[in-house]
Protein backbone atom coordinates (compact mmCIF):
# COMPACT_ATOMS: atom_id res chain seq x y z
CA UNK A 1 0.00 0.00 0.00
CA UNK A 2 1.38 3.53 -1.26
CA UNK A 3 0.72 5.47 1.65
CA UNK A 4 2.00 8.92 3.40
CA UNK A 5 1.32 9.41 6.90
CA UNK A 6 -0.18 13.64 7.86
CA UNK A 7 0.62 14.16 11.41
CA UNK A 8 0.71 16.94 13.77
CA UNK A 9 -0.04 18.30 17.09
CA UNK A 10 -3.71 18.48 18.28
CA UNK A 11 -5.69 21.42 16.08
CA UNK A 12 -3.40 21.53 13.92
CA UNK A 13 -5.52 21.00 10.99
CA UNK A 14 -4.88 17.03 9.95
CA UNK A 15 -8.18 16.68 9.67
CA UNK A 16 -9.23 19.84 7.49
CA UNK A 17 -6.12 19.04 4.96
CA UNK A 18 -7.21 15.66 4.49
CA UNK A 19 -10.99 16.35 3.86
CA UNK A 20 -9.31 18.95 0.76
CA UNK A 21 -7.01 16.98 -0.36
CA UNK A 22 -9.19 13.94 -0.78
CA UNK A 23 -12.22 16.57 -2.50
CA UNK A 24 -9.30 17.81 -4.55
CA UNK A 25 -7.99 14.38 -5.91
CA UNK A 26 -11.56 12.60 -6.41
CA UNK A 27 -12.36 15.69 -8.74
CA UNK A 28 -9.05 15.06 -10.74
CA UNK A 29 -10.76 11.26 -10.94
CA UNK A 30 -8.04 10.09 -9.01
CA UNK A 31 -8.89 7.01 -5.83
CA UNK A 32 -7.39 8.28 -2.53
CA UNK A 33 -8.53 6.08 0.37
CA UNK A 34 -7.80 7.05 4.36
CA UNK A 35 -6.93 5.59 7.18
CA UNK A 36 -7.75 7.86 10.67
CA UNK A 37 -5.09 6.53 13.58
CA UNK A 38 -5.99 6.69 16.92
CA UNK A 39 -4.28 6.07 20.20
CA UNK A 40 -7.00 6.07 22.37
CA UNK A 41 -9.07 3.11 22.70
CA UNK A 42 -12.39 3.15 21.50
CA UNK A 43 -15.69 0.53 20.90
CA UNK A 44 -15.72 1.29 17.58
CA UNK A 45 -18.85 -1.26 17.11
CA UNK A 46 -21.99 -0.56 19.07
CA UNK A 47 -22.82 -2.70 22.21
CA UNK A 48 -25.92 -4.86 21.68
CA UNK A 49 -25.37 -4.74 17.99
CA UNK A 50 -25.30 -8.09 15.97
CA UNK A 51 -21.78 -7.95 15.03
CA UNK A 52 -20.76 -6.62 18.44
CA UNK A 53 -22.55 -10.13 19.43
CA UNK A 54 -20.62 -11.68 17.30
CA UNK A 55 -17.35 -10.57 18.65
CA UNK A 56 -18.36 -11.32 22.03
CA UNK A 57 -18.51 -14.67 21.28
CA UNK A 58 -15.66 -15.36 20.04
CA UNK A 59 -15.39 -14.21 16.57
CA UNK A 60 -11.78 -13.36 15.93
CA UNK A 61 -13.18 -10.98 12.82
CA UNK A 62 -16.84 -9.55 11.85
CA UNK A 63 -17.94 -7.67 8.52
CA UNK A 64 -20.54 -6.11 7.65
CA UNK A 65 -21.26 -5.72 4.67
CA UNK A 66 -24.86 -4.05 2.58
CA UNK A 67 -25.01 -2.45 -0.35
CA UNK A 68 -23.27 0.72 0.04
CA UNK A 69 -20.75 -0.27 2.15
CA UNK A 70 -18.53 -2.27 4.28
CA UNK A 71 -17.23 -2.34 7.98
CA UNK A 72 -14.60 -5.08 9.13
CA UNK A 73 -14.18 -5.22 12.73
CA UNK A 74 -11.09 -6.83 14.20
CA UNK A 75 -10.21 -6.89 17.54
CA UNK A 76 -6.47 -6.37 17.94
CA UNK A 77 -4.86 -8.59 21.22
CA UNK A 78 -2.55 -6.49 23.54
CA UNK A 79 0.15 -8.53 23.52
CA UNK A 80 0.34 -8.51 19.48
CA UNK A 81 1.84 -5.65 17.36
CA UNK A 82 0.69 -6.57 13.62
CA UNK A 83 1.96 -4.45 10.74
CA UNK A 84 -1.71 -3.30 10.50
CA UNK A 85 -1.36 -1.31 7.11
CA UNK A 86 -0.15 -4.56 5.76
CA UNK A 87 -3.16 -6.39 7.24
CA UNK A 88 -5.23 -3.29 5.38
CA UNK A 89 -3.67 -3.67 2.12
CA UNK A 90 -6.69 -5.90 0.48
CA UNK A 91 -9.17 -3.33 1.78
CA UNK A 92 -7.48 -0.46 -0.41
CA UNK A 93 -6.23 -2.49 -3.54
CA UNK A 94 -8.95 0.17 -5.44
CA UNK A 95 -6.86 3.37 -4.15
CA UNK A 96 -4.11 4.89 -6.01
CA UNK A 97 -2.66 5.50 -2.68
CA UNK A 98 -3.72 6.07 0.95
CA UNK A 99 -3.68 9.18 3.31
CA UNK A 100 -3.34 8.37 7.17
CA UNK A 101 -4.06 11.01 9.37
CA UNK A 102 -1.35 10.30 12.51
CA UNK A 103 0.15 7.22 13.30
CA UNK A 104 3.98 9.11 14.01
CA UNK A 105 5.33 6.18 15.43
CA UNK A 106 4.79 3.64 12.70
CA UNK A 107 7.71 3.82 9.86
CA UNK A 108 6.63 5.35 6.65
CA UNK A 109 6.85 8.60 5.00
CA UNK A 110 5.58 11.37 6.82
CA UNK A 111 4.91 15.34 6.75
CA UNK A 112 3.82 17.25 9.44
CA UNK A 113 0.91 20.15 9.14
CA UNK A 114 1.94 22.95 11.67
CA UNK A 115 -0.02 26.21 12.74
CA UNK A 116 1.49 29.10 14.93
CA UNK A 117 -1.87 28.68 16.49
CA UNK A 118 -0.91 25.40 18.37
CA UNK A 119 1.40 27.16 21.06
CA UNK A 120 3.80 24.14 20.41
CA UNK A 121 7.10 23.81 18.39
CA UNK A 122 6.63 21.57 14.96
CA UNK A 123 7.49 17.64 15.65
CA UNK A 124 10.04 17.72 13.36
CA UNK A 125 11.93 19.81 15.85
CA UNK A 126 12.51 16.55 18.15
CA UNK A 127 11.57 14.02 15.40
CA UNK A 128 13.39 12.24 12.66
CA UNK A 129 11.68 10.94 9.51
CA UNK A 130 9.53 14.27 8.92
CA UNK A 131 9.87 14.75 5.14
CA UNK A 132 8.16 18.27 5.32
CA UNK A 133 6.08 20.58 6.74
CA UNK A 134 3.11 22.12 5.58
CA UNK A 135 1.98 25.30 6.84
CA UNK A 136 1.05 29.05 5.76
CA UNK A 137 3.01 30.44 8.88
CA UNK A 138 6.52 31.51 9.03
CA UNK A 139 8.59 29.38 10.60
CA UNK A 140 12.62 28.41 10.51
CA UNK A 141 13.61 24.79 9.40
CA UNK A 142 15.55 22.98 6.97
CA UNK A 143 12.80 20.80 5.70
CA UNK A 144 11.11 21.77 2.65
CA UNK A 145 7.83 24.06 3.56
CA UNK A 146 4.44 22.74 1.43
CA UNK A 147 1.47 25.52 1.45
CA UNK A 148 -1.59 24.55 3.02
CA UNK A 149 -3.87 27.18 1.10
CA UNK A 150 -2.72 26.09 -1.99
CA UNK A 151 -4.22 22.58 -2.43
CA UNK A 152 -2.93 21.42 -5.94
CA UNK A 153 0.52 22.54 -5.24
CA UNK A 154 -0.06 20.82 -2.00
CA UNK A 155 -1.36 17.73 -3.80
CA UNK A 156 1.54 18.01 -6.15
CA UNK A 157 3.84 17.56 -3.29
CA UNK A 158 1.89 14.52 -2.03
CA UNK A 159 1.55 12.96 -5.28
CA UNK A 160 5.84 12.92 -5.57
CA UNK A 161 5.76 12.01 -1.74
CA UNK A 162 4.34 8.64 -2.31
CA UNK A 163 5.38 7.31 -5.42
Amino acid sequence: MRRLHIIGRKNSGKTTLIVDLVRWFASQGRRVGTIKHTSHRHELDAPGKDSWKHREAGAIAVAIVSPKMHVLYKPQPVEKKPDVYAELDAWFTDCEFVLVEGDSQTPGPKVEVWRTATGQPPYAAEMSGISAIITDDAIETSLPIWPCADVAKLAAAVELAVR
